[in-house]
């Protein structure tokens, strides 16, 4: 990770990562329910290495 090198109140210093987190949610977590607790950090790293 690297820090953000935007300026204050740029509305596109976290862009990517807010994209990325809706499409975790959209693609992963609002289409699965979990067995554990356990599976869902499982579930998350093969998204994303996947």
């Amino acid at each position: 990770m690297r820090p953000s090198m935007g300026s204050v109140g740029d509305a596109y210093d976290n862009a990517m990562a807010e994209s990325f987190f809706a499409t975790l949610e959209c693609e992963l977590l609002d289409r699965r329910r979990f067995a554990s607790q356990a599976k869902a950090p499982m579930a998350v790293f093969s998204f994303i290495e996947g």
